[in-house]
């Protein structure tokens, strides 16, 4: 059988491969097939085993295929650190940048990097190094020291430079007299004034650099043989799928929870009341809470509740945590296996919201009381996407967040009633690598996935 389109998904741990057909009247997501992520040795030994699973799920003997797009987070995924000059100005916009691309960042500093910070950049040993620092025409010096130090450390990983555009050509000539200059890319100013945050060019640079050097993961290097479309970390393809979703149904959040991080993803406009406060928030917000989890970092979560609350819910009396969590998988197997996953998904959705949602609070002023509203403000969101395997798997998800508005009234959270969607075909992060090339299929898809008529 042949395929128009096959995404893989290449996992820490599991390797997805979904078929699509990519007609445009009517694109369809075909089926899917799960092999275990054979990244210690060939990534394609576990590709070529998940589309043998494919063609048992759809029933043909054999599948050729005409593209073949990735999305990645095997290997620790992207790693990035991050330094900027002024930690609530420079590095704040060149976190949510990297952030926004699905980085996981490991390390951030403001102002100049001192001998502490040179010694985890080595042992965290990033894929991308990304420098900022300076609006436009404005402070120079940081960046070019930053530049200097981390050159010295001799690492062959790509450094990104992203500030005061002045630096520009100081910072071509250093990398050519150190003999690095394949490995750097520079890119327009992440935050040119103040207040101004210049996302979208960053982000598609590192996209960029990812997909290059993504063959000198382990078990990378011999990728391109089956991919030959593109290729991008797996939260960025989420966020991708999110601002499709954006530009065709408004402002909207998308919510992921997995077994080991829990993922928000919103792009809203402010509304007309708080958007003076927003100066600085940018347009499209994504943080990553990478010690939630439902499966790997369930034992993180579990701590999170009060004395014997997480028994209470889940209708247990002095049961030891070892002996609830034997044989507990991802996809639960039993009413009690239910029962912990929906409890775990609450906790990690309500923290994760508590940290990406802005909240108001009640000031004082000569004029008389005011609300102030601090942080994202996602009051006009229309719609909210639940997507990762806890929250389409499980019934009535959709109360998770309903339930969160009710009890928080201060947050700066969508009306209650808002619509809420599932991702039931569990395709957004392939949909978001898709959308590079096929922007009007992917939201077609998405729709399917979502079963808007």
């Amino acid at each position: 059988m042949h395929i128009d389109a096959l995404v893989a998904e290449i996992g820490s741990t599991t390797t997805l491969v979904n078929a699509f057909s990519v007609d445009n009247q009517n694109p369809m997501f075909l089926g899917r097939g799960v092999a275990n992520t054979s990244v210690d040795t060939d990534v394609n030994i576990g590709l070529k085993l998940a589309i043998l699973d494919l063609c048992k799920n759809m029933d043909v003997d054999e599948i050729t295929y005409s593209e073949m797009f990735a999305s990645s987070s095997a290997a620790g995924g992207l790693r990035m650190t991050v330094h900027g000059l002024v930690y609530e100005m420079t590095v704040r916009a060149s976190q949510e940048a990297a952030l926004n691309a699905g980085a996981n960042i490991h390390l951030v500093t403001a102002n100049k990097i001192n001998k502490g910070n040179l010694d985890e950049i080595k042992e965290i040993n990033p894929n991308i190094i990304l420098v900022a620092g300076g609006t436009d025409y404005g402070e120079k010096e940081t960046a070019i020291f930053n530049i200097e130090r981390i050159l010295e450390l001799n690492l062959n990983i790509p450094i990104i430079y992203a500030g005061n555009i002045e630096n520009q050509k100081s910072i071509k000539k250093i990398f050519e007299t150190a003999n690095k200059g394949k490995y750097l890319k520079i890119v327009e100013n992440v935050y040119p004034r103040v207040d101004l945050l210049n996302i979208l060019p960053l982000r598609k640079i590192i996209y960029e650099t990812f997909e290059e050097n993504i063959i000198h993961a382990k078990g990378m290097e011999r990728i391109f043989e089956m991919v030959n479309e593109k290729i991008m970390p797996t939260p960025g393809s989420v966020m991708e799928s999110t601002m499709i979703l954006y530009e065709n149904m408004g402002n909207i959040m998308t919510i992921d929870v997995g077994g080991a991080t829990t993922d928000i993803h919103s792009i809203a406009i402010p509304s007309d009341d708080f958007k003076i406060f927003q100066e600085g928030e940018p347009l499209s917000k994504r943080t990553v809470e990478g010690d939630l989890g439902v499966f790997i970092n369930h034992k993180n979560v579990v701590k999170l509740f009060k004395n014997n609350e997480f028994f209470e819910k889940i209708g247990l009396k002095n049961e030891k945590i070892e002996e609830i969590f034997i044989n507990y998988s991802y996809i639960p197997q039993n009413s009690i296996q239910k029962k912990i996953v929906l409890e775990l998904t609450k906790k990690c959705m309500n923290i994760a919201l508590n940290r990406h949602v802005g909240d108001t609070k009640r000031v004082f002023t000569s004029s008389g009381q005011k609300i102030i509203p601090q942080g994202k403000d996602l009051t006009q969101v229309e719609s909210v996407i639940l997507t990762g395997g806890a929250l389409i798997n499980l019934d009535n998800t959709e109360k998770i967040i309903n339930d969160y508005i009710q009890k928080n009234p201060t947050k700066l959270l969508p009306r209650e009633g808002v619509k809420v969607y599932k991702d039931n075909d569990y395709i957004m992060a392939s949909v978001g690598v898709l959308s590079l090339k096929y922007p009007s299929i992917a939201y077609k898809l998405l729709k399917k996935s979502f079963r808007i008529e």
